[in-house]
């Protein structure tokens, strides 16, 4: 018979490879998708109204990053320490480039766009987003390798219980 009890340090790693997961592929969403309806870069226009009309960061950002993401990171730093082997390396590893992302994340992403949806269509309005659009692709590899070392991580956890 199979033991499907999980501790809640796998529980924990399994959340935080989902949520990263999601992350990144909504992050790529709203670069491709998104991110062209409120920024015309040929045109060099920025429309903060699209931008408000879609409020990604309390339709979406707020539900699955900005808090439950934050939360599992820190959860992942501190479950993570106590881990060994290599176990230990990969699940740290996560662990701090999500908290890279996530101070990137509330230091300048956030604050960046609730400015720029206030922010008529100006050079300096589009500059600001192109820029914010630059820097997102750091976010995306951080989010990114995030999530394939725990995804290593995980990995480790099978190999020691199936140990």
């Amino acid at each position: 018979m199979m033991n499907l009890k999980l501790s809640a340090a796998e529980l924990l790693l399994w959340l935080f490879v989902i949520n990263l997961g999601v992350a990144f592929g909504a992050g790529l969403y709203e670069h491709r998708i998104s991110l062209p309806r409120w920024l015309d870069t040929p045109g060099a226009h920025w429309s903060a109204e699209a931008a408000r009309q879609d409020d990604v960061g309390r339709r979406f950002w707020g539900l699955v990053s900005t808090g439950p993401l934050t939360l599992l990171t820190l959860a992942s730093l501190y479950f993570a320490t106590r881990a060994t082997g290599p176990l230990r390396a990969w699940w740290l590893g996560a662990a701090v480039m999500a908290l890279a992302d996530r101070l990137l994340t509330f230091s300048y992403f956030i604050p960046t766009m609730i400015r720029l949806m206030q922010s008529p269509d100006s050079p300096a309005a589009v500059e600001t987003a192109m820029r914010w659009a630059r820097v997102n692709h750091l976010r995306h590899a951080l989010t990114a390798g995030a999530w394939f070392a725990a995804l290593q991580a995980l990995s480790w956890i099978r190999v020691k219980v199936g140990a």
